[in-house]
């Protein structure tokens, strides 16, 4: 039997079960988002400092997903996936009963080790299980549940908080997450053209060393840095605009705006398609364009204006990562799931360093000050795509 291929009930078994997967990281990951005034508020502290409930999540994930990732080339990639999506659950209703803010890092710093155990694993698991001529249309699938979690985890924990309390909208995230882990763990496909190999470090430090070398892939980490870096840092501080004079939305609505994460669940399996039509690299050019207009839409006053520059942003932002992510799996000749954690390292390091550094633009200079620290990271990542556009076609394992 061939590889997974759309049209297949396989091929929707992996697709929708990896869907769930990144539907749970993402919303325990970023559930924390629209809480950050709360929190600044409750536990007395800066907004920069509030935002490290999510910055230290990011870069501890990030840190982890280079150890688990080599893990799973020696241990396999289902059962580490399963394990993380549980435990990250569990550790979620843990969260709820934070006493200090102190606590609550903590355990956050935890929830970002333990979530490693899937992102990269799972972009690996599709390079090699499903057919090259169905993978653009499989990782845009798997992007759409990250992009459909992270939005679902803002909404519940808004809304929920505005009802209740923050601790029972994080322990809502945790049992939902639960439920679905083990719906994860019984559904998902083994793998079927993985070969596991023994866990050397030297070899781990030899191979990162040759990805580190590529130029391609160099590229494609650096403008994960910068993607990521840019949708963080206007998410972690729009709640503090809409939130005062002159807009002073309640919770609930700072919440529901996040349903514009929806652009990014059509954008991401769209732009993946049309990537594999168009070539990824014309699409990407169309992404970051998408994300330089909709930052600057942000500025306009009319809250319509700006929701939809917010549409826009993340539309562009979706595709972009989804073209960007796939490419790694394609231009990768070995330790695919390595290959994987490298770009969402730099992916992750950019939500945690310019996610944080985005307070003190916050704080200075207001959201002008937020949104032209966003412009500037942008236009960084225009000279890497036409880098990697210039790699002789030659090079690349696919164009």
């Amino acid at each position: 039997m061939g590889k997974l291929q759309q049209g297949t009930t396989a091929f929707r078994k992996a697709n929708f079960a990896l869907f769930a997967g990144g539907f749970i990281t993402f919303s325990i990951l970023y559930d924390v988002q629209p809480l950050l005034p709360i929190f600044a508020k409750e536990f007395h502290v800066s907004a920069a400092a509030g935002s490290l409930t999510l910055s230290v999540t990011t870069l501890t994930l990030a840190i982890s997903m280079l150890i688990t990732s080599s893990l799973s080339e020696a241990w396999g990639r289902k059962i580490i996936m399963s394990v993380s999506l549980l435990l990250s659950s569990l550790i979620v209703i843990f969260t709820a009963f934070s006493p200090t803010f102190g606590s609550l890092l903590g355990f956050r710093i935890l929830q970002g080790i333990v979530l490693a155990g899937l992102p990269a694993i799972a972009m690996a698991y599709l390079s090699e299980e499903v057919d090259p001529n169905s993978l653009g249309v499989a990782m845009g699938l798997y992007i759409s549940g990250n992009s459909i979690g992270g939005m679902a985890g803002r909404i519940i924990t808004g809304s929920v908080t505005d009802f209740f309390s923050w601790r029972i909208a994080m322990g809502c995230i945790g049992v939902i997450s639960l439920l679905l882990s083990i719906w994860f763990w019984l559904n998902l496909p083994e793998s079927k053209y993985f070969t596991p190999k023994p866990l050397k470090l030297k070899n781990l430090f030899a191979s990162m060393y040759g990805h580190l070398r590529d130029p391609a892939l160099l590229c494609l980490f650096g403008i994960a840095f910068i993607l990521m870096g840019c949708f963080v840092t206007l998410y972690n501080y729009i709640g503090f605009q809409l939130l005062a004079p002159p807009y002073s939305l309640s919770q609930t609505i700072v919440g529901w705006i996040f349903i514009v994460y929806l652009t990014g669940t059509f954008s991401s399996t769209w732009m993946g398609k049309l990537s594999d039509k168009l070539g990824r690299r014309k699409v990407l050019w169309i992404g970051l364009l998408l994300m330089v207009t909709g930052a600057v839409m942000t500025l306009v006053a009319p809250l319509l204006i700006k929701i939809i520059g917010i549409a826009i942003f993340t539309f562009g932002f979706f595709g972009s990562h989804s073209i960007a992510s796939s490419w790694v799996g394609r231009r990768a000749k070995t330790e695919k799931a390595q290959a994987s954690s490298l770009y969402l390292f730099f992916y992750y390091s950019g939500s945690s360093l310019a996610g944080t550094a985005g307070g003190f633009f916050w704080t200075n200079y207001g959201w002008k000050g937020v949104i032209g620290f966003i412009i500037v990271l942008l236009l960084c990542a225009f000279p890497l795509s036409a880098k990697l556009s210039s790699i002789p076609v030659k090079m690349m394992q696919a164009n």
